[in-house]
């Protein structure tokens, strides 16, 4: 047939009957096919998180501006990055709170209501979706393994371009595996050090556990900037994969090669 590959097949001839043949059409393989990636609810609580979070951030925003140092040196540049003695810089300089875009002075009633609202928010969808990954059993392409570590170092040489070697292809690769359960951990950590410093007297014991009510602060903060830093990398990642990596959790289906390993099959060995 003239525009398709096919290969005839010459049948031998059977017993009485010469001549007879059979014809036989073979059809081109697939190299490509649509898999299910993502289900509904990982996708829905994903982006529900993404609101919430950057609310949390921006409130907390608004409740930091308030705060100082003891000696008021440092109005709203409690925390620092440096070594010993030396200051690198301070969080955060003026021109962060009050510039041409936005005003953030003097809304700290309104940081603490909306910190306190969102909270709640944060705290339902992360139990929930933690509750989906037990239940589910989505948590075994999640949680890191052994090997996970060494793929984590394989994904970052291949991203900075310092190895030829592919890592291997899956759902969630080493690096990701470590990244995602890490967040989930630091997801906890906020929920932990914000009540401490939110109710230090009625748990004070948590409190004390945390290392003080500075300390607590000081752990809710940069714990905060370790959301920053992973949204922003995640962010570089999204665009660096391409769209079908993002069509993966906005519709939840991801284009594969035909013969790559089913998700389905990754999540049963574990």
């Amino acid at each position: 047939m003239a525009g398709a590959d096919m290969e005839i097949l010459s049948a031998d001839q059977g017993d009485g009957v010469a001549g007879e043949a059979a014809l036989a059409e073979v059809v081109p393989r697939a190299t490509i096919r649509l898999e299910k990636k993502h289900p509904l609810a990982i996708r829905w609580m994903h982006w529900i998180n993404f609101p919430v979070l950057f609310t949390m951030i921006w409130s907390g925003l608004l409740i930091y501006w308030n705060d100082s140092d003891n000696a008021y040196r440092y109005p709203h540049e409690v925390y620092r990055v440096g070594v010993g003695p030396v200051t690198l810089l301070r969080m955060f300089p003026d021109w962060f709170y009050t510039n041409r875009f936005w005003d953030m002075r003097y809304h700290v009633t309104e940081g603490l209501g909306y910190h306190f609202f969102f909270m709640w928010l944060f705290a339902i969808n992360g139990l929930v979706y933690v509750t989906y990954l037990v239940a589910s059993g989505n948590w075994r392409l999640m949680v890191p393994t052994m090997r996970s570590w060494k793929e984590a170092v394989q994904v970052t040489l291949f991203d900075l371009h310092l190895s030829k070697v592919h890592p291997p292809v899956r759902k969630y690769n080493g690096a990701q595996r470590i990244a995602y359960t890490a967040i989930i951990l630091m997801g906890a950590g906020s929920l932990v050090t914000g009540l401490s410093i939110y109710k230090p007297t009625q748990v004070h014991w948590l409190t004390t556990l945390l290392g003080g009510y500075e300390m607590a602060r000081w752990e809710h903060f940069w714990l905060t900037m370790g959301f920053c830093g992973f949204f922003l990398l995640h962010v570089f990642q999204v665009v660096k994969t391409g769209w079908n990596n993002f069509r993966g959790m906005v519709s939840g289906m991801e284009i594969r090669p035909a013969d790559a390993t089913p998700y389905a099959e990754e999540r049963r060995d574990g």
